[in-house]
């Protein structure tokens, strides 16, 4: 059996941890640079505020409505994260931390009441860390998903929904589109819809090994979990990404060479730090920019450039990052955004360096390391590059933004007894 527990609405419920004013009340969270609207409280929804809906449409609305606005604040996300996540680890030694608001556990061998002990999860994260959870239950991960759905739309759950007889998941499956199957998209969905496939019952009662030849294998094993057969099973680690990418929208659009080429270099170091995390180097970067497609004369261009050799070094990637700022870049323009993508990666557990070949030296893996225990012990951006500038007027904007509460010891939090 497995558990699923999902953080409901995440972002939202993170600043109502610190704000318990606002339990109760709609709170909204907006993306990067007070984009659009990417969270909502269960009240916001309520009120039909609408998701991914950009901000300037719907400002008016939501200060007609009191709805509390908050800019993102992915420092406390994180560490709010990690909080449930070490929470939940003392209900499974067998776990898989598949989002930052999602955790499988592995529930095999437990004698235990399963929709008692799904309560007690739910309880003790309230408890512990004050996160609202849902807990799906059921014998396969995807099953455990659509259970965790289950558990938030229907409310006689109580949070907690147990899949664990056919008669039960059926009932679900019957009532759940396909496309809120977990791995089946919108586009695979309209294929499937076209093949008369339209809820996730009759994708369940489908051939598997028809549907093998005409999609993939990804999805014939979905449809045995549906039937209540494993075969996804826990990943320990996750998956090392093939590609990483950093890319931002500006506060305040930025008209010059030396303004985009500052960003940049702070762009590079993130994405480098991300590469070194997961033990890779990077064969080629990708720099590009483009202004607001709002106004007149829009302009995006971007170019993909070979690095000297495969290097997770932030001080050569950030150069080279520079330099194709520099080729790329046009004047006259206010840029909207900027970023760069890490591509070509491969694994430095695995790398065979070339005798004839420059490779990337000892001296580089050594200060790199110095790097980043500096900043893991005294906060991301105690040591940087020269290059990436130390006054940043064009950075996000982020006009609503919540106190660190849990990482700066000025917005700790007072309370008065």
């Amino acid at each position: 059996m497995f558990a699923l527990v999902d953080c409901n609405s995440c972002y939202a419920s993170c600043h109502q941890i610190f704000r318990p004013d606002l339990r109760g009340k709609p709170v909204v969270v907006l993306s990067n640079n007070d984009g659009c609207v990417v969270a909502r409280s269960k009240e916001a929804k309520a009120l039909g505020i609408p998701d991914l809906q950009a901000f300037f449409k719907i400002e008016q609305l939501l200060k007609q409505q009191h709805v509390t606005i908050f800019s993102s604040n992915y420092t406390l996300y994180g560490d709010i994260s990690q909080r449930v996540m070490t929470t939940l680890k003392q209900f499974s030694p067998d776990i898989e931390i598949y989002s930052i608001d999602e955790m499988f556990l592995s529930l095999d061998g437990l004698q235990v009441d399963l929709k008692r002990y799904g309560k007690n999860i739910k309880n003790t994260v309230w408890k512990e860390v004050r996160m609202p959870v849902c807990v799906g239950i059921a014998p396969t991960k995807t099953l455990a998903k659509l259970a965790n759905h289950a558990a938030k739309k229907i409310t006689q759950t109580n949070g907690v929904c147990l899949l664990d007889r056919h008669e039960k998941w059926e009932w679900v499956l019957n009532r759940i589109p396909v496309t809120n199957v977990w791995g089946v998209g919108s586009k695979l969905g309209q294929k499937l819809n076209s093949l008369g496939i339209f809820t996730a019952h009759e994708l369940a009662k489908s051939n598997p090994k028809h549907i093998r030849k005409m999609f993939s294998v990804n999805l014939e094993r979905t449809i045995e979990e549906l039937n209540g057969v494993s075969t996804i099973p826990l990943e320990d680690q996750p998956a090392p990404k093939k590609q990483i990418f950093c890319t931002r929208s500006f506060g305040e659009k930025p008209t010059e060479l030396f303004q985009l080429q500052t960003a940049i270099s702070g762009y590079a170091a993130r994405a480098a730090e991300k590469l070194r995390a997961q033990q890779h180097l990077a064969n080629s970067i990708q720099v590009f920019i483009n202004t607001s497609p709002y106004e007149n004369n829009y302009f995006t261009t971007s170019k993909v450039v070979r690095l000297p050799y495969p290097t997770d070094d932030t001080r050569i990637i950030s150069a080279v990052a520079r330099d194709t700022m520099r080729n790329i870049f046009k004047p006259n323009r206010r840029y909207l955004k900027a970023g760069i993508g890490l591509l070509e990666l491969s694994s430095k557990t695995f790398y065979q360096s070339d005798l004839f070949q420059v490779n990337q030296p000892i001296k580089s893996e050594n200060l790199m390391n110095v790097l980043d225990s500096i900043n893991k012990k005294y906060g991301q951006g105690s040591s940087y590059l020269a290059s990436e500038g130390s006054k940043y007027r064009w950075k996000m904007r982020q006009q609503y933004k919540s106190p660190a509460y849990t990482t700066r010891w000025s917005d700790i939090p007072i309370i008065r007894c």
